[in-house]
């Protein structure tokens, strides 16, 4: 169902069965897949796929003249949502991709060339700045921005009014202006690994590597010999990382 107010441009793709509501404005390279659902005045450009079932919300902006986004299914993207919606200084543009299962809740702002992994969760007035990168499960507060080029790893959990300017290791809980660890995101571990001793093993590398003094020597160590692979992929993303 299509309201007779929106505008769609010729050459944009719309799945049989996408909802379209009142005075929504629908690029040529925009493609809607099945199940989409736009609530009302949105305007949606650029080169644009939203696949199955996402729903956006009244209010929101996706995509410039030049800009790429893709955003994965069941993604929801709430309320005055600006996603792509600038253009680069240098006038580059890079691929902008949602995973699928977001939330992206009101007044987001994503800037170019960001990308985040499944079943992350931006709460309000979240802004991530240019080619930030979010692993899957990453949770960010209300009022946090990341600033540009950090990669923030799976499952960390961000408080509320944050300002993150380094990397960020996996299953971690991190708060402040600026953002700092606090601890291991010792709950978000619980829900994912079933087995006890990979948490323990992954407590244990926590205080080797991370103390008064980043130790990314052993870090590196850690991820080629250890025997637990989520040990090694916690060490390996603190011996790559611009963690301090």
């Amino acid at each position: 169902m299509i309201h007779e107010s929106s505008i769609i441009e010729d050459g944009a793709k719309i799945a049989d069965d996408v909802t379209i509501g009142p005075f929504c404005n629908i690029g040529k390279d925009v493609e809607l897949k099945s199940g989409c659902i736009l609530e009302s005045n949105i305007i949606l450009k650029g080169k644009l796929t939203l696949s199955e079932n996402v729903r956006v919300f009244s209010f929101t902006t996706i995509g410039n003249d030049t800009s790429d986004i893709e955003v994965g299914e069941k993604t929801h993207i709430r309320e005055f949502v600006q996603l792509g919606a600038q253009e680069r200084e240098d006038g580059t543009n890079k691929k902008i991709t949602i995973g699928a299962n977001n939330f992206l809740m009101g007044y987001v702002q994503i800037l170019n060339g960001v990308s985040t992994g499944d079943f992350c969760i931006l709460t309000n007035a979240v802004r991530l700045y240019e080619d930030v990168k979010c692993e899957e499960r990453v949770i960010v507060g209300g009022l946090s921005t990341i600033e540009a080029g950090n990669t923030i790893g799976t499952g960390v959990m961000i408080g509320g009014a944050s300002c993150v300017d380094h990397d960020i290791p996996p299953f971690t809980l991190v708060e402040g202006n600026k953002a700092t660890v606090k601890g291991l995101n010792v709950v978000g571990l619980r829900r994912r690994l079933e087995n006890k001793d990979d948490i323990e093993k992954i407590k244990t590398i926590f205080k080797q590597i991370l103390g008064d003094v980043v130790d990314k020597e052993l870090a590196s160590d850690i991820a080629i010999k250890h025997e637990n692979e989520y040990a090694r992929k916690f060490a390996s993303f603190i011996s790559t990382s611009n963690i301090k």
